[in-house]
């Protein structure tokens, strides 16, 4: 296939599974595996980075106002009641910390699971069925707005994004909106609150990422350098045209989502995810995967 219909092809698989509760990481290894591309070459490597700064990019633009109104009203928050500790901003870098650390220390094991397709397929299985239980089951929430979320809440949710990042393909806002769901919020505060913690994750992450690719350390094999500098017109074409499409895409899915969510459940994407992850174990189990 040509490099720039693969390009627009996994901008737009990344566009869309970034922020929905499906894992894009495992799709971008399903599509690898149908379209027989190795994502572990430099070119690639750095590809699939770039796309997710484009997806990241997303975020920000969505949430401008939000976040403007939420640095404006540090420390108090806009009814006087926050404090440093309470504040939206505050609870979302106490999340973030707490996922970060455990995932630091366990990156080795995640590097080994995100070879394995089999662990996704797993971990959309298995999530699949714990979002559509909690999504059925948590109808009552107490909390409804991200602003009045607790130290408590803020932190349950940070230790279960650690499931994401040890096991692909459970999906970071999948484990984030599930868990803010079992601790009383409310969908939309749940999915907002996702949407502020994946800001910062991805953009560590991501960062270490193409920190690895563009000076990888000498004594790890398998870390792959690529030197940008030394990319032809093409490769930097096709950098440009994934970076653009996984954008566009992806705030189109940020706000698409953000009224889904407000109206209707969660349940589709959880069938998704398990017809996903049974599909994805037949077909290893028969070899073709």
């Amino acid at each position: 296939m040509n490099d720039y219909l693969i390009s627009i092809l996994l901008g737009i698989i990344e566009g869309l599974t970034e922020f929905l509760p499906v894992s894009s990481t495992a799709h971008l290894r399903i599509a690898e595996a149908l379209l027989q591309l190795d994502l572990h070459d430099a070119f690639w490597k750095m590809y699939t980075i770039v796309i997710q700064l484009g997806a990241i990019l997303a975020l920000p633009v969505y949430f401008r106002v939000a976040i403007t109104r939420f640095l404006a009203s540090f420390p108090g928050g806009e009814r006087g009641d926050r404090t440093i500790i309470t504040h939206p901003l505050s609870l979302t870098l106490l999340a973030f910390v707490i996922t970060a650390i455990p995932a630091y220390l366990l990156k080795k094991q995640i590097g080994q699971n995100l070879e394995s397709l089999t662990v996704m397929a797993w971990a959309l299985l298995i999530g699949g069925v714990v979002m559509w239980v909690v999504d059925a089951v948590c109808t009552r929430p107490r909390t409804d707005r991200m602003e009045d979320m607790s130290v408590l809440q803020a932190a349950w949710i940070g230790a279960a994004q650690i499931l994401s990042a040890v096991f692909p393909g459970t999906s970071r806002s999948m484990s984030t909106i599930a868990a803010g769901q079992t601790v009383g919020l409310s969908r939309s505060a749940a999915l907002e609150f996702s949407f502020f913690l994946s800001m910062p994750t991805m953009v560590v992450a991501t960062g270490y990422d193409l920190l690895k690719t563009i000076k990888p350390h000498p004594h790890d094999a398998s870390d792959a350098a690529i030197a940008p500098l030394a990319m032809n017109a093409h490769g930097w074409v096709v950098l440009a045209i994934g970076f653009v499409v996984s954008f566009i895409v992806a705030l189109g899915v940020v706000a698409w989502f953000m009224r889904w969510v407000r109206a209707r459940g969660f349940a589709p994407f959880a069938i998704y995810r398990i017809v996903v992850g049974v599909a994805l174990l037949v077909l290893i189990a028969r070899g073709l995967l």
